[in-house]
């Protein structure tokens, strides 16, 4: 008698990994429509939608394949002095994919998972980290804040903030 084997059986797994960099390819596509990232200099960037909270986007550094960026909407943190929330963000234009690499809300990495976290530990952050992401951008895109409402700002001033924030 043949064995009949579930429709679940059938359909692959997907991993933890996997499902990371699924995040990424929807972070990707979430920014770029959003911001479009890949066709901004560095320097600094503000979205006003006129709800008194303004989102800073700073292009850290761009390069042939990816591009460096940080979001943040300025508030100060009075304990640490780091804007707060913010997240890191690495855009890989070639691979079609956007990493959250650093994100602080409230907390930094290291006080969350410790200066050597184990494997499952690490991807388990990064998946926080970039669900966090989505889920910010998504709701960015929903408040109204997008390429029409982006404009730049002194570049000297993002120079002097970005410094600071990596001696801090």
């Amino acid at each position: 008698m043949p064995t009949t084997l579930s429709r679940a059986a059938h359909l692959p797994k997907l991993g933890r990994f996997g499902w990371l960099m699924g995040l990424y390819a929807e972070n990707y596509t979430r920014l770029s429509r959003l911001f479009a990232p890949a066709d901004l200099v560095p320097g600094r960037y503000v979205s006003s939608i006129g709800d008194g909270l303004d989102l800073q986007l700073d292009v850290i550094q761009t390069h042939r394949y990816t591009v460096e960026l940080r979001i943040t909407y300025g508030i100060i943190d009075p304990q640490t002095g780091e804007p707060d929330p913010s997240a890191f963000v690495r855009v890989y234009r070639d691979a079609r994919q956007a990493e959250a690499t650093h994100c602080y809300v409230g907390r930094r990495w290291q006080d969350v998972i410790g200066m050597f976290p184990p494997p499952a530990e690490l991807i388990s952050h990064r998946m926080r980290m970039n669900t966090f992401l989505g889920k910010w951008v998504q709701y960015l895109a929903e408040c109204g804040h997008g390429v029409a409402t982006l404009r730049r700002v002194d570049a000297d001033a993002t120079e002097v903030l970005l410094e600071a924030s990596r001696a801090g």
